[in-house]
């Protein structure tokens, strides 16, 4: 087995994930299987749908034969650099932001209740002379 030395962010790893220039993290080595994806007995989409993240447990999940194993050694450029910074993930509001959010709005609503007030009137003035001409 070569030397890995070369090293790669999951950042650099994520934008190689077209069929022409695929690349996949698994067990923290870097593989380009840009050239197997269309051998790939579960088609080119499964790989393609981990690309940019750690696929060790999709891999695992999936009882790749050791065949399978030693034929992933030929796709190895690298390992992953443990010490970059992983892509960030997206921000979940916590139920003390969900709570800002709600007293927000509470507060518009009573800044700006004249306009579905004056709403309800017209509405209510209008009804009440469509009802006088009958």
């Amino acid at each position: 087995m070569p030397t890995l030395t070369k090293l790669y962010s999951m950042q650099e790893a994520a934008e190689h994930g077209s069929k022409d220039d695929c690349w996949v993290v698994i067990d923290g080595k870097v593989y380009d299987v840009s050239s197997y994806l269309d051998e790939h007995p579960g088609g080119d989409d499964v790989v393609l749908a981990v690309t940019g993240k750690d696929a060790t447990d999709d891999f695992e999940d999936a009882g790749h034969s050791k065949e399978a194993r030693e034929l992933m050694e030929k796709f190895c450029i690298g390992e992953l650099d443990e010490s970059a910074p992983v892509i960030p993930e997206l921000e979940i509001f916590s139920k003390k932001q969900e709570a800002d959010y709600a007293e927000k709005l509470k507060d518009l609503s009573k800044q700006y209740w004249a306009a579905p007030v004056a709403v309800i009137g017209i509405s209510v003035v209008v009804g009440l002379l469509y009802l006088r001409k009958k």
